[in-house]
């Protein structure tokens, strides 16, 4: 994307977050982000593809942050922590912090749940790299590094979606992290 499509994603996803989905329109997101409305249709042609490319941008941007800030860390329990504040803590404060969740949640287009899909993927093979160095362990303990990986993402996205607040979120990350740590003792 270049540097105005990227400002025309920001300006929406401020939007979405702040009136929802459903009663945003291309001319609240025209206007947001400091463009004519022929403009905006020239990058997007409707409503859907900016929430696509608003979904792509901030996946993408969320998977590349959680590569860098583990640069240099070997300690599995943070590799861990760094993903989970990647995949589950800050997508669950982030809607937490709008009124229209549900509506987020809902307007949500199934091109972009293939982009959430898709870079959750992402974040799968990324904690199966995490966890290579282990294999042993982890085939001694009956699991496999893939599935384990494959575990240990999903109970965190059900962890973000299932949580009653913040602090039950922790809860049942610091429980997942525990019985990954155990995978590998």
């Amino acid at each position: 994307m270049n540097e105005r499509e990227i400002a025309i994603c920001e300006a929406a996803a401020g939007l979405f977050m702040h009136y929802g989905v459903k009663r945003t329109g291309m001319n609240d997101i025209a206007r947001e982000a400091g463009v004519a409305r022929q403009t905006l249709y020239n990058a997007f042609p409707n409503k859907d593809a900016v929430l696509f490319a608003t979904t792509r941008l901030f996946m993408d941007r969320a998977l590349k942050e959680t590569q860098r800030e583990l640069e240099g860390c070997s300690d599995l329990r943070k590799q861990l922590g760094i993903v989970f504040e990647h995949v589950a803590r800050r997508p669950y404060r982030m809607l937490h912090a709008s009124p229209h969740t549900e509506d987020i949640i809902e307007g949500m287009s199934a091109e972009s749940r293939m982009v959430i899909a898709e870079c959750n993927e992402g974040f799968r093979a990324l904690i199966e790299q995490l966890l290579a160095p282990e294999k042993d362990k982890i085939r001694a303990s009956g699991m496999t590094v893939r599935r384990l990986a494959d575990a240990v993402l999903h109970f965190a996205i059900a962890a973000k979606h299932e949580a009653r607040d913040q602090a039950h979120l922790d809860e049942l990350l610091h429980g997942l992290t525990t019985m990954a740590m155990r995978c590998v003792a």
